[in-house]
């Protein structure tokens, strides 16, 4: 199965609090069902800087409704998802960004110079230790099985 990784606390924001939208420099094709890789490496300033642009896009209350970085789960897959669609980045030569034409996606996690992987169906699984890649990677857990239902 194809795995996505990233770092905490953008997981936690996908799986509690609403993010439907995993931003990414690169562009993909692929469609279809993901595991949520959350990566070892986390700097507690880069940890400090995304809660605190959570909290200054007014996706969540406070600051203290994410958990602590020693709380959070790294190092393995956290959940799975599907990529439904891609948003793609806003530019001065495309205009605004059309993030709104994705009525179920709340255009406020979308970092508009970035292409916006829109998520469906996400579901946290039991953590598994497994190591991460860059990109789209192959990872199997066992028990998980490649499709499911929401």
């Amino acid at each position: 199965m194809k795995a996505l990784s990233g770092r905490q606390p953008w997981w936690w924001a996908i799986l509690n609090a609403g993010k439907r939208v995993e931003n990414r420099v690169w562009n993909t094709s692929y469609r279809g069902p993901i595991l949520l890789h959350a990566a070892k490496g986390c700097t507690r300033d880069e940890f400090c800087g995304a809660v605190e642009w959570m909290k200054d896009a007014g996706v969540i209350e406070s600051v203290w409704n994410v958990p602590t970085l020693a709380r959070m789960q790294r190092g393995g897959i956290v959940g799975r998802a599907r990529i439904v669609d891609v948003i793609p980045p806003a530019s001065s030569d495309t205009g605004p960004c059309n993030c709104a034409r994705h009525c179920e996606v709340d255009g406020r996690w979308h970092m508009h110079d970035q292409y916006g992987f829109v998520l469906a169906d996400v579901e946290p699984l039991p953590f598994f230790a497994c190591a991460g890649s860059l990109g789209l990677f192959a990872c199997e857990v066992p028990g998980i099985a490649e499709t499911h239902e929401p």
